[in-house]
């Protein structure tokens, strides 16, 4: 007898939280991939494809604040952050692959904000033979250094670590939107707006 469907309950707290997903057999997971430079949106957008999809959510930002917030160091920090956002993003990797061998979807915040990062991660996704979804927000900065300051105050529910003035406006000017080769190479859904 061939199952029809599996439910499957993942116990990740805190980075998870409980969470309960259907697994519908038969079907081939997806990868839905958010990116867009800070303040635009992508965990607001990761809730909502979370909950479309039935998937759960898989934030870096999340990780690295769970982690290794209270260890994190007065100076040199751009060294420390890099060397651990690494083997978060490894150990999130190993999760997906978990996920999606269980016939389950997966909602990736990576922060893959340069064009090389996001075509290595391709690689490594086509190499696995998965499949992909990638969502690229596209909000003004001004629009967005607003969000991420109201965040800062509020502390609400996308909020998972301090973002300043000075390392906003640094991250903003790291993040490379998709080109022209990356959008024909790649399914890709650009979201624009406030």
């Amino acid at each position: 007898m061939l199952l029809q469907s599996l439910h499957l309950t993942l116990e990740m707290c805190p980075i998870l939280e409980f969470a309960s997903y259907t697994i519908k057999k038969g079907t081939m997971p997806h990868i839905h991939l958010i990116e867009g430079p800070v303040g635009a949106g992508k965990s607001t957008l990761a809730a909502q494809l979370s909950k479309e999809h039935t998937a759960p959510h898989l934030n870096l930002d999340d990780w690295m604040a769970t982690l290794f917030r209270p260890d994190r160091p007065d100076d040199r920090v751009l060294e420390w952050y890099v060397e651990r956002k690494h083997r978060c993003f490894e150990q999130i990797w190993k999760v997906t692959q978990s996920l999606l061998a269980a016939d389950c979807d997966v909602v990736l915040e990576l922060g893959l904000i340069q064009r090389q990062s996001r075509q290595a991660f391709y690689d490594r996704v086509d190499a696995a033979g998965y499949s992909i979804m990638v969502y690229v927000l596209d909000i003004p900065r001004d629009i967005r250094r607003e969000r991420v300051r109201k965040r800062n105050q509020t502390k609400g529910e996308t909020y998972s670590m301090e973002v300043p003035d000075h390392i906003f406006e640094f991250a903003s000017d790291l993040w490379e939107p998709p080109d022209d080769i990356e959008c024909t190479d790649r399914e890709i859904r650009i979201i624009s707006g406030q």
